[in-house]
């Protein structure tokens, strides 16, 4: 359940300064991302204007106005045969998880992706010691597709990660 005070909403140019501040603690401070560098306010513009020409959805979660968290749809896989099939990114402001927004998030994230005519969503999680994003993905009908072992190296330390999947329509 999403607060009150919030709001999922496609995200905008102005959005993606605090776009880049939340992924940037997420680069720096943790494995959940296999960035180590954290991409800039112009890179976030061009992974917007992409999606967005797509049709694919970028979401913000915006309390009382300020970004808490964001949430994209991207492609799976650059091969053109893949093109039905997207991977999500969800992101919370470490002052803000816990509180309903990653659900928020991953709730419309699937009815626009949708909406977008994709047929299936997966989720590409690295295991940083926290089950939460797979017990997310597991509430809204994921289900486990494997483990990936020792794929990324990042602070010192080899991650593993779990694919994770769910059907969005039957054609």
């Amino acid at each position: 359940m999403v607060p009150p005070q919030a709001l999922i909403r496609p995200a905008v140019p102005a959005d993606l300064k605090a776009v880049a501040e939340i992924n940037a603690h997420y680069v720096t401070n943790t494995v959940i991302t296999f960035e180590e560098t954290p991409p800039t306010v112009d890179d976030w513009h061009r992974k917007l204007a992409d999606l967005t020409a797509r049709g694919l959805p970028f979401l913000v979660a915006d309390v009382s106005g300020e970004v808490a968290g964001y949430a994209h749809a991207g492609p799976w896989r650059p091969k053109p045969a893949y093109r039905n099939t997207v991977e999500d990114t969800i992101y919370l402001s470490p002052e803000h998880t816990g509180r309903g927004l990653g659900g928020g998030l991953l709730a419309e994230l699937v009815t626009r992706s949708i909406e977008a005519g994709m047929r299936r969503m997966i989720a590409v999680i690295a295991d940083a010691g926290d089950d939460r994003s797979i017990a997310l993905h597991r509430r809204f009908g994921f289900t486990e597709a494997g483990r990936l072992t020792e794929v990324g190296y990042k602070h010192g330390r080899w991650i593993d990660t779990t694919l994770m999947q769910r059907a969005l329509a039957v054609v």
